[in-house]
């Protein structure tokens, strides 16, 4: 084998949630073109098929399934039908997710639970049912859960939900890689971003004081771009890192360097 043939994913099934735009997007045309066959989750079914379509110009097999994190039936839906539409499941991308900034001592408390129970308890929900599925096909897999460097450091914006949701992702990471990987073989990671050119970041672009001081704290001072994110992901989704369970894998510009 290759160097390179270690980062191929031919013959993989990678389930992909929150594929509908941003980095979701990103990291489900890169696995494709590094060989795996694709089952996407999102709400917004309309983009899905979008996301979907271009998949399938590459030449690879894709479904689109709609899906809430928030909801474990969803969860439970979009796993069951990679293993019935498309074989299996190997590969797990625990993108979804949502942002949200407001100054704690004004903040709804229900609005801080729908963010948790979203990028938090709906990764941990999604991680569940691939687990089992990959327990009852008795064969390994690779989670690779999103977080972010938000949930490392604080910055200027108010975002106690995010940050704890992010940061609970990463311990989830942890604690899940530790029971699966001996037991099972399924390896679990974080990549963790730093500030990225998406929907999420658009207001801080369209505010040139925001820009000047988000780059002022990144040492390559600017945002990331999403390709910029390809390969740490397929170095956890490959046998490329076979020896990697258990981390936190960031790229941010240097960010948390400081």
């Amino acid at each position: 084998m290759s160097v390179f043939d270690r980062f191929s994913l031919e013959g993989k099934v990678a389930v992909v949630t929150g594929a509908s735009s941003g980095l979701g997007v990103t990291f489900a045309l890169a696995l494709a073109e590094a060989g795996a066959d694709l089952a996407l989750g999102a709400r917004r079914t309309d983009l899905l098929e979008d996301t979907k379509g271009k998949i399938e110009a590459l030449g690879r097999r894709c479904i689109a399934v709609p899906t809430d994190v928030a909801v474990v039936a969803d969860c439970e839906a979009l796993v069951a039908a990679a293993v019935d539409q498309l074989g299996t499941v190997d590969i797990l991308v625990n993108n979804a997710g949502v942002g949200h900034v407001a100054p704690s001592h004004k903040e709804d408390p229900a609005d801080f639970a729908r963010v948790v129970q979203i990028n938090l308890t709906g990764a941990y929900q999604m991680a569940q049912a691939f687990g089992r599925a990959c327990i009852a096909g008795e064969h390994g897999g690779s989670i690779i859960n999103i977080s972010s460097v938000v949930g490392m450091v604080a910055n200027d914006a108010p975002q106690v939900a995010y940050g704890a949701s992010k940061a609970g992702v990463m311990a989830m990471t942890r604690d899940l890689a530790l029971q699966w990987t001996l037991r099972r073989g399924i390896r679990v990671n974080s990549l963790v971003p730093g500030l990225v050119h998406t929907a999420m970041t658009s207001a801080i672009e369209a505010s040139p004081e925001a820009m000047e001081n988000v780059t002022r704290s990144i040492p390559m001072r600017r945002l990331g771009n999403a390709d910029e994110f390809i390969g740490a992901l397929l170095l956890l989704a490959s046998d490329a890192g076979s020896y990697i369970t258990g981390s936190a894998l960031v790229v941010d510009g240097g960010w948390t360097a400081q």
